[in-house]
């Protein structure tokens, strides 16, 4: 028989241990869903199911992938923004709709700081710049694309996932540096793009490089340079921009793994734990490779320094040149 010194000596353990009993039955989820704001099949959509596939019936009995498209992935950082903060609503986003619509944008229905909270990095990647049947096969190059632009200003174009991301600043900057007009067409993710680019309605695309794998290989459209600081490891005989005289045009993205601003701290710990384990199983690495992708796992904290910092970066680049996402 347990004495009463005994029982109020255990009373302290046997609490903690009911807390946390009932922590663990608070934080099992029947259902959770990955939110990316880019239609299926390019690089944030095969990043979002190879996530949500890896954790399912682990972090909930179900968990899904789901393409909620719509005004350059605003509409997904938005559903998020109001979704219930329990860890059911997992947002997947590239950094552009965090770390440079605020400055591109007059009025964004969301506050990437004050209204999201940050998880845990999920891929790395850098872009390219595409053309396809509707630029001559002579251009092999950017300046040749340029050169062939300013020749036939009424076909002169690019394509971008959305309005006002690193690809239309990379495409409209392109043109600007090579003083040629580059008429800018937004789509609702690289793939849609790609789609208008192999027909020959558009002459070129700016995406995320692996977006463009199975296109080349078929031989449907070419590259003409890629945007990360040296060659991608998987296109080693593409130039960079940098290689190619545009040094200012050396960029690297991430996405990351968001949940609604308010999230209790043990959700966020279960969450970012989930994810560091995916990220570093070898299957998944493999798997983000066939897109040109690099796992990219960090603390909630790494993550939210990262997004300050690239914030503050796009600030003063948007200023120093006047892009806005109608330029």
């Amino acid at each position: 028989m347990v004495s009463r010194r005994q029982f109020i000596q255990l009373l302290p353990f046997s609490l903690t241990l009911l807390d946390r009993t009932t922590q663990a039955q608070t934080l099992r989820l029947e259902n959770a869903r990955v939110i990316v704001g880019f239609a299926p099949g390019g690089t944030a959509d095969i990043v979002g199911r190879k996530i949500a596939e890896k954790m399912q019936g682990v972090y909930a009995k179900s968990v899904v992938c789901e393409n909620k498209t719509g005004a350059g992935g605003q509409i997904a950082v938005q559903l998020v923004k109001n979704a219930p903060p329990d860890g059911a609503s997992i947002l997947l986003t590239p950094m552009s709709m965090l770390g440079i619509y605020p400055h591109t944008y007059q009025k964004l229905p969301y506050d990437p700081i004050n209204d999201l909270q940050p998880v845990s990095g999920a891929a790395l990647f850098d872009y390219a710049f595409a053309v396809g049947p509707a630029v001559p096969e002579w251009v092999k190059t950017i300046s040749d694309f340029l050169k062939w632009a300013k020749a036939h200003p009424e076909l002169a174009n690019f394509g971008s996932p959305a309005a006002g991301s690193s690809p239309h600043f990379i495409g409209t900057l392109l043109g600007k540096l090579g003083s040629v007009d580059l008429r800018h067409i937004p789509f609702r993710g690289t793939q849609p793009a790609i789609v208008d680019l192999i027909g020959g309605q558009i002459a070129a695309v700016c995406g995320p490089t692996g977006e463009f794998t199975q296109f080349t290989k078929a031989g449907k459209c070419r590259l003409l340079a890629t945007s990360g600081p040296t060659r991608n490891l998987y296109t080693p005989n593409i130039l960079t921009l940098k290689e190619q005289g545009f040094s200012e045009l050396t960029f690297t993205e991430w996405y990351g793994i968001f949940l609604p601003a308010g999230s209790p701290q043990p959700i966020i710990d279960r969450l970012n734990n989930q994810i560091y384990q995916v990220l570093k199983e070898k299957s998944l690495i493999d798997g983000l490779s066939q897109a040109y992708l690099t796992a990219y796992p960090t603390s909630p904290n790494e993550l939210a320094q990262q997004l300050k910092v690239d914030s503050q970066k796009w600030r003063k680049i948007v200023s120093a040149v006047g892009f806005t996402p109608e330029g």
